[in-house]
């Protein structure tokens, strides 16, 4: 049978500044979107990673679908209004937007969706990410899909073996949808060159070229090419359907023991390494580490099963140890050269205002 997965995302605040949703905000959502299960949507599943709460929905409605994009959208209009009444920080931040207009793409909220006839075995992952953007998820989608070294489906599998079509999206290009399609193995080393530049360039989704069908898709928001200015970092979701023609689940997971370096941090203006966190983790050092969780589902039927924590086992412990060091080693260089985003990322902040005031006062020393 034909289902859609849906997860859209946003911060609609938190507790003593960007750390996590109150419990009142959370219930407030869980009530508005429960009003429709078995009605609109076939089953649906509320958390949150860092102050970002993400709406995960199963439904027979397609991509895009109006009335369930609405949903999601009125509520976190709810969970908004609980949080201004119980003083939250940053209270409906993400909703860019006076009103709902038919999608919430370009309106501020995270979205990943997909369209498939359900498998037998019908294993998928949800990843949600904090403090940190779209590019976050660029490597181990390279590695998870492209990269032996972790997917020994691609020496292993016949059917992996045969690649993945990579569609690529120039977040840069804000007029319309601006995309690339890549080939694994044959535009391998073109892949790579784009996917170096995690803030124009991002893995949009990806497809098995064995079957043809869809086995990711991920938010592609930028906030600040929506606002206008800075309003907080983009805080991407990404759906990962595993096994079969797919890689496995252990080798979708495995790139995340990298912790590799990504935008984030404090006022989405540092670079830090990516930690995969246990479900419904808050956010702590320097507004961050930027964060990853993982939650596991199988799927019959439009019936959920799960989440199983991916992140939480003893493995993942040591892994935290290890982004921890590196995120304390980062921040020993403060605001100094790479420990900071390039200008280009701090556009909308105040100091362009302050460069352009020092820039006035610049002379030409004779």
């Amino acid at each position: 049978m034909e289902i859609t997965l849906s997860v859209i995302k946003a911060d609609i605040g938190g507790i003593a500044g960007h750390l996590k949703p109150s419990r009142a905000l959370l219930e407030a959502v869980e009530k508005h979107v429960a009003k429709e299960s078995g009605r609109l949507i076939i089953d649906y599943r509320i958390s949150h990673t860092g102050d970002d709460v993400a709406i995960l929905m199963t439904h027979r409605e397609g991509t895009g679908s109006e009335a369930v994009h609405k949903l999601a959208w009125d509520a976190f209009i709810s969970g908004t209004e609980t949080a201004k009444e119980q003083g939250l920080y940053g209270a409906g931040q993400d909703l860019l937007a006076d009103s709902f207009s038919g999608n919430v793409k370009g309106l501020g909220p995270a979205v990943a969706e997909m369209e498939f006839e359900e498998r037998e075995n019908e294993p998928f992952i949800l990843f949600a990410a904090d403090k940190t953007d779209p590019g976050a998820y660029n490597l181990p989608l390279y590695l998870g899909f492209a990269d032996p070294m972790h997917c020994a489906g691609l020496m292993l599998s016949p059917a992996i073996s045969e690649g993945f079509k990579f569609v690529i999206m120039d977040v840069a290009h804000t007029e319309e949808d601006r995309v690339i399609e890549l080939v694994t193995p044959e535009d391998l080393y073109d892949l790579a060159a784009l996917l170096r530049d995690n803030e124009r360039f991002v893995v949009s989704e990806i497809y098995s070229r064995h079957s043809g069908e869809q086995a990711v898709s991920a938010s592609t928001t930028r906030l600040h090419n929506i606002a206008g200015k800075y309003v907080g970092k983009d805080d991407p979701v990404l759906l990962v359907r595993a096994q079969g023609a797919f890689p496995a689940t252990g080798e979708i997971l495995s790139p995340y023991s990298i912790g590799h370096y990504v935008a984030g941090f404090m006022r989405g203006s540092h670079v830090g390494p990516l930690m995969p966190v246990k479900l419904n983790s808050p956010i702590s050092f320097f507004d961050g580490p930027p964060v990853v969780s993982a939650a596991g589902y199988s799927i019959r039927e439009g019936k959920l099963t799960g989440p199983v924590d991916c992140f939480d086992h003893p493995f993942w412990g040591y892994i935290r140890e290890k982004v921890s060091r590196k995120s304390v080693d980062i921040r020993e260089q403060g605001f100094s050269g790479a420990a900071m985003l390039p200008y280009s990322e701090l556009e909308y902040g105040g100091i362009v205002e302050k460069l352009n005031r020092l820039d006035s006062k610049f002379v030409i020393r004779k």
